[in-house]
């Protein structure tokens, strides 16, 4: 009996091997901001989804140790260095079509062709609007201004979000200005990093910070959110876009690629093509508040609240080349 049980448990966890139509994805994306498209995709075209969500690490690892007797066809994250990380891991192949890359901009794809770009979120700074004036906000450079002493909040440099900023100073201004410029910005902490994003943004509106570094989609999910606190949180800060009159605002993306074990890559490809579709980028703005990849998609009316703005175009795979010294930069600085 207990034999028969746990074949019954693996079952449920694993894969279905024998459907004859399906496509297995390894996401690190959390399930309600991607079940209702592949769900969706499933509908329209027939091809079972089977979805396995975890942590970018953990999928990666398990990528890693399954080698080529992975289930997975498809790995979705939601950084660039994640991707650029996989690749160098060797469980990605070069699949992505010449359709597919001409659909979104350069900078938004592997240059090999290993993943591209899904979506886009901003990583911008909110504001206090009752403590700050927009005219004292300039670029990411200026945040290390003295007049900036503990009033900045900012979560912790284990976060991927962080490092990828990091990493894009480095790509830009060298390790030498990075590494000044993290220094100084550390002591403008207002406290301890800790929480996420939206954690950043209730302590700039409870007043225990007067500015905060964070993505654009966790705003937008809090000003659409059902919890009254949240949408009460959001009504005391505004965004503004860093460096515009230079380089333009960070970006990173949540991204998709195709296993180096893939077994179903026909089925992988007609999804890939399905979330490109004006469709499913326009439901990511809706939903999920992010920026589609495809400019043929609609915004939603919150993207659209926040004006139009200038996005850095530098390469995405160099977040993942400089993440390591982003890394190392961040913790000679303090920045924890």
């Amino acid at each position: 009996m207990k034999k028969i049980l746990l074949c019954s448990i693996i079952f449920v966890l694993s894969f279905p091997l024998l459907a004859k139509e399906e496509v297995n994805v390894y996401s690190a994306r959390k399930e309600q901001l991607i079940k209702p498209l592949l769900n969706e995709f499933s509908r329209t075209s027939g091809i079972k989804v089977n979805l396995i969500t975890s942590s970018e690490d953990a999928l990666l690892k398990r990528l890693q140790l399954e080698g080529k007797n992975s289930p997975a066809d498809i790995l979705i994250t939601t950084d660039a260095g994640r991707l650029y990380r996989a690749k160098v891991s060797k469980v990605l192949q070069p699949a992505i079509t010449i359709k597919m890359q001409n659909m979104i901009a350069k900078h938004l794809q592997d240059p090999e062709h290993y993943w591209l770009a899904l979506t886009t979120r901003a990583r911008v700074i909110v504001y206090a609007k009752d403590r700050v004036k927009p005219s004292e906000l300039s670029t990411y450079e200026a945040l290390t201004d003295k007049k900036w002493r503990k009033r900045i909040c900012v979560r912790s440099s284990n976060n991927i979000y962080n490092q990828s900023l990091v990493a894009s100073m480095i790509a830009h201004k060298g390790k030498k200005f990075t590494a000044k410029w993290t220094k100084s910005l550390v002591k403008n902490f207002a406290r301890k990093p800790k929480g996420g994003d939206r954690d950043q943004i209730k302590a700039v509106a409870a007043g225990q910070c007067d500015v905060a570094i964070v993505n654009t989609y966790y705003l937008g999910q809090m000003i659409n959110s059902s919890d009254s606190s949240q949408v009460n949180a959001t009504k005391k800060i505004a965004v503004f876009w860093p460096n515009q009159q230079d380089r333009g605002t960070h970006i990173n993306v949540s991204g998709i690629a195709i296993t180096k074990a893939a077994k179903n890559k026909k089925n992988a490809l007609k999804l890939i093509n399905f979330l490109l579709s004006d469709d499913a980028q326009f439901w990511y703005a809706q939903v999920n508040n992010e920026y589609p990849v495809v400019t043929t998609a609609g915004l939603s009316e919150t993207l659209k609240s926040w004006g139009k703005f200038k996005a850095d175009t530098l390469d995405l795979d160099k977040l993942g080349l400089f993440n390591s010294d982003a890394v190392k930069i961040m913790d000679k600085a303090g920045w924890r």
